[in-house]
């Protein structure tokens, strides 16, 4: 299944690049792949798409983000367009 992370950076994490190198590293030992990472303006700072097998890694990513005081992420399941257009036929 992939994700899409919707994330904030606080403030005092904007200039340093811990932030991203030790998420990645988290990302990896939860077994999450990171598919892309952008940096975006507006009301979020990054949207990153990860895949992984397990909802609960990412809900502990989430989690493990806000504790560090990294900032944070509000998460949406992404489904492909085949998958919706299954979704679409069942109705």
């Amino acid at each position: 299944m992939r994700y899409v992370l919707l994330g904030k950076i606080a403030p005092d994490w904007i200039r340093k690049n811990e932030r991203f190198t030790k998420s990645k590293e988290k990302l990896e030992k939860l077994g999450l792949k990171l598919e892309s990472v952008n940096y975006t303006l507006g009301p979020y700072d990054f949207v990153d798409v990860v895949s992984t097998a397990d909802p609960q890694a990412v809900t502990s990513f989430s989690a493990w983000y806000a504790a560090q005081g990294y900032g944070s992420i509000t998460t949406l399941p992404a489904i492909t367009p085949e998958e919706f257009q299954r979704a679409i036929e069942k109705i």
